[in-house]
């Protein structure tokens, strides 16, 4: 029985990693669109240890459950073969959501390094919608129930206090059991340009607090420039009603 290049390739790839075998050095410059299983665990162990929660806390009652989906290379890829390949985590790759994975051939005849794409997923308790809601919409208490989501389908942080959500307006429409998140939410302005208002300065250990010129508008999530009693200039975050915190 005669097998096709690839067909042939994916047999070395797979009892190399089964076995330790070296891959033969005439073996057909084209690597399989998958993982063997052993790879692909590794994968995975690495993306979990990369994440906030790693592989202990997931254990703890109420801790976050993290499952990691291992994607596919890109099957326009011609990879030589490799007798040991390393999986890594790019700098400031963030194991969360859709992300990725490095893979990179540490001893073959020929040096390569791709990226696999995988999704982290991070289940845990929220605020999710109760029935669909529309763009526009005021937020009430019936509009929103707990219950498990991934956590991890948007990148803004998941809302899981109802009081920080109730009177809220929605930026987005929600479908039924979608989980709410900051980025759902209208960003509130607490003050107007030219309002005084309170600054707070926090270190550790103390807490200070003046009065202070808003020079622009207090939007929520946005940093607000104020001019002291004394005229100096300074940036804070807004946090409430005419509220700045300054962090030291």
């Amino acid at each position: 029985m005669r097998f096709r290049p690839a067909l042939a390739l994916f047999v070395a790839l797979l009892f190399g990693w089964a076995h330790g075998a070296t891959l033969a050095q005439n073996a057909p410059a084209e690597a399989p669109n998958g993982l063997d299983n052993g790879l692909a665990q590794q994968v995975r162990q690495l993306a979990l240890s990369g994440t906030s929660g790693g592989t202990t806390r997931t254990a703890q009652p109420g801790a976050p459950r993290f499952e990691v989906e291992v994607g596919q290379l890109d099957p326009r890829l011609r990879l030589a073969p490799c007798q040991q390949i390393q999986p890594y985590v790019p700098d400031g790759m963030r194991m969360w959501g859709k992300s990725r994975i490095g893979l990179r051939c540490v001893q073959g005849p020929t040096k390569w390094n791709v990226y696999l794409p995988i999704t982290v997923k991070v289940f845990g308790t929220s605020l999710v919608a109760s029935s669909g809601l529309s763009s526009g919409s005021v937020l009430t208490a019936a509009d929103l129930t707990l219950a498990e989501v991934d956590l991890a389908e948007d990148n803004a942080a998941p809302i899981t206090n109802a009081e920080l959500a109730v009177g809220r307006t929605l930026t987005r429409a929600l479908k039924p059991g979608q989980g709410l998140h900051q980025s759902h939410l209208k960003a509130r302005q607490w003050f107007a340009a030219g309002e005084t208002v309170t600054v707070v300065a926090q270190g550790e250990g103390f807490s200070v607090a003046g009065e202070a010129q808003a020079l622009n508008p207090g939007i929520e999530g946005q940093p607000v420039r104020l001019r002291t009693e004394s005229g100096r200039i300074v940036t804070g975050q807004p946090v409430g009603e005419r509220r700045v915190e300054l962090s030291l």
